[in-house]
């Protein structure tokens, strides 16, 4: 997720996809931008793609008013990259 992501579709809508949590199969919608950094995490943590939405889900049910699951993998994501930039030392520097 380190690479600066500028596809040419960047602006595209969402797109649904199938996946299954739990043994019980649903799907969500995200723009590709969000698809791709989401395999990207999976790929980094040598985990299914399913197993980390599966975390992701299980992690926001937590929550006192838990989002729609595409909002919860949105926050999870910026979430990793902001926490990614202050492990680089990048935080905070507007």
């Amino acid at each position: 997720m380190d690479d600066l992501y500028h596809p040419p579709d960047l602006y595209h809508p969402p797109v649904k996809r199938s996946v299954e949590i739990a043994g019980h199969k649903t799907s969500i919608s995200l723009e590709p931008l969000f698809w791709q950094l989401l395999r990207d995490a999976a790929g980094k943590e040598q985990i299914p793609l399913n197993a980390l939405i599966a975390r992701i889900d299980a992690e926001r049910l937590e929550g006192a008013t838990p989002p729609g699951l595409g909002t919860a993998i949105r926050l999870w994501l910026v979430g990793q990259l902001i926490a990614g930039d202050h492990a680089r030392g990048l935080g905070n520097k507007c």
